[in-house]
């Protein structure tokens, strides 16, 4: 898929919940004891790296929260109100429901 698609609302939709799912099945099979381990990838520009799957995690966290806040910023600049997206409202309203390890 190219960086930078061009998709309406209904592929936008399919593709979110085709990634939530890949999300899951990674996620629920991933080890806590492999959160270290690197893993390889090829950047958008073809460029090869190694970094820890913790970092990687974190960066898909951190850039989604910058990625919201320059649509956000889009949204008001066209004079409307964009969604309120922080994360302690969605889990407040039942949006995001995390599970706790019980220990």
């Amino acid at each position: 898929m190219a960086v930078w698609p061009e998709l309406d609302l209904d592929e936008c939709t399919r593709h979110l919940l085709q990634l939530k799912e890949i999300w899951r099945q990674y996620l629920t099979g991933l080890a806590k004891n492999r959160f270290n381990d690197p893993i390889a990838y090829t950047n958008t520009k073809g460029e090869r790296y190694s970094s820890r799957i913790v970092d990687v995690l974190t960066h898909v966290i951190m850039h989604s929260a910058y990625h919201r806040g320059q649509i956000a910023s889009d949204i008001r600049a066209d004079g409307g109100e964009p969604a309120y997206t922080d994360f302690i409202h969605a889990v407040r309203q039942g949006f995001i429901t995390l599970r706790a390890d019980k220990k």
